[in-house]
């Protein structure tokens, strides 16, 4: 059931086409407005459209879709997250490209756990593991030498 009550940026038709090629994520979260927050403050994602229901969010080339549970209530996946709080367990959304001492550093100033700090790792990469609202673990990396 959406809660909006104007009318949205986009005919979701519209929006559905205009999607490029590639992989995307949805994130379900309670409430748009948080994920939304961490996304562009922490993350610094870049947000094409939001509102109570939905929000668009452009990260690192990428489309990242956030829509609130309560979108979900005629749809299947509504059983696989009512009542949890933590999302995204064992899944780490990886951020190629992203200063991960940067992130981590905006991450510790609003209040969110870092799981792992930033880090040379011997794959080539430095990293580090963020928690984001409803627990969704992010992992902003760049190309060591690079």
């Amino acid at each position: 059931m959406k809660k909006r009550t104007g009318t949205p940026w986009m005919d979701a038709d519209a929006f559905g086409r205009s999607l490029p090629r590639g992989v995307g994520l949805n994130l379900l979260v309670p409430e748009v407005a948080e994920m939304e927050a961490f996304c562009r403050d922490v993350l610094g994602g870049r947000i094409v459209y939001s509102d109570v229901d939905f929000a668009v969010v452009e990260l690192l080339g990428s489309v990242l879709m956030l829509h609130a549970d309560h979108t979900y209530l005629d749809h299947a996946m509504i059983g696989v997250i009512d009542g949890v709080e933590l999302r995204g367990l064992g899944m780490e959304i990886r951020l190629y490209g992203a200063d991960p001492d940067a992130v981590e550093a905006r991450a510790r100033a609003a209040g969110h756990t870092v799981l792992a700090g930033s880090l040379d790792k011997p794959h080539g990469i430095r990293e580090c593991h963020v928690v984001g609202p409803h627990g969704y673990i992010f992992v902003p990396s760049l190309a060591l030498g690079v």
